[in-house]
């Protein structure tokens, strides 16, 4: 017995030290993301501190983390220096059709290039992957180009449709997804006479809803934010899309007035919150089921 009790002390120590290194490793683990949240909600903060002063005091020194007084009444004030409901309205209308072209498109083809067979098929989605690495400055001036013959410069169409043909990575991803559904649902549905859309429709579709949120939400964090293509596609005010109708409040009569462009900036941000922490659940599923199988 006191031969033993040595070993069954060290047992002891050494299950209390991996105990201790366990917390150790979680209370820095915390600390280190608490600090790295802090650092990226500094922007937001320094935001929405700027949103709600005075003109005055946006670059006093030294710097005046607090506002003296919050003028909530920026934000209405921003809302009449530029036409704001009618950009607000303009990005709605762009980014949920491109929410839906995205959605059916890339849908379609994730399905034909993971569950049908056909000549050529890994060659045809080995070109698709290398269209992710070419860069959108490479395909400006001849996406320009064919949309000037095409009629369509200052109307919407250069934003919307290019949606309703696919995303090499919305396809990418939703591919990896079917692949993980068993094949033996495709095959017991074949038997009750479905055809390949109605499998597609009836099953494949409804079995993938954390992949399609997934797409739905990159595809509305992309449009909703876009500021280049507005800026190269529309030229009519009336046109212009949020992100590029907050460009007025720079130079508004000989000066930028940084309260109101930030209060102005703050409102578009509030839709990206709310639907992320709305779908956090389904987007969370979505990217960690779309890697499982090549």
């Amino acid at each position: 017995m006191l031969a033993a009790e040595p070993k069954a002390v060290t047992g002891i120590w050494w299950w209390r030290g991996k105990t201790f290194r366990r917390g150790a490793q979680r209370v820095i683990a915390t600390a280190l993301i608490l600090i790295g949240a802090g650092i990226f909600l500094v922007p937001l903060f320094w935001m929405v501190r700027t949103s709600l002063m005075p003109g005055g005091e946006v670059f006093l020194q030294p710097i005046r983390w607090i506002p003296s007084r919050l003028l909530w009444e920026n934000y209405p004030k921003a809302l009449k220096v530029i036409p704001y409901l009618t950009f607000l309205r303009n990005s709605i209308l762009i980014t949920s059709l491109s929410i839906v072209g995205a959605i059916f498109s890339s849908c379609l083809v994730a399905y034909a290039f993971a569950r049908l067979n056909g000549p050529g098929k890994r060659v045809w989605f080995t070109l698709l992957l290398i269209t992710m690495m070419l860069p959108d400055a490479v395909r400006l001036v001849p996406t320009y180009l064919l949309f000037r013959v095409f009629g369509w410069l200052d109307t919407y169409k250069p934003l919307i449709v290019p949606h309703f043909f696919g995303s090499a990575f919305y396809i990418f991803m939703l591919r990896q997804f079917y692949m993980t559904l068993p094949r033996e649902l495709d095959d017991a549905a074949k038997i009750d006479g479905c055809s390949f859309f109605g499998i597609f429709w009836r099953l494949i579709l409804p079995l993938s809803k954390p992949a399609v949120a997934t797409v739905a939400i990159f595809s509305f964090y992309s449009s909703w934010n876009d500021f280049m293509e507005p800026m190269i596609y529309l030229n009519t005010m009336e046109k212009y899309t949020l992100p590029l109708g907050l460009t007025f409040f720079v130079n508004v009569r000989g000066r930028t007035e940084w309260n109101l462009l930030m209060a102005a900036s703050v409102l578009p941000i509030i839709p990206c919150v709310v639907l992320f922490f709305l779908s956090q659940r389904f987007f969370v599923q979505g990217v960690s089921l779309t890697g499982l199988k090549g």
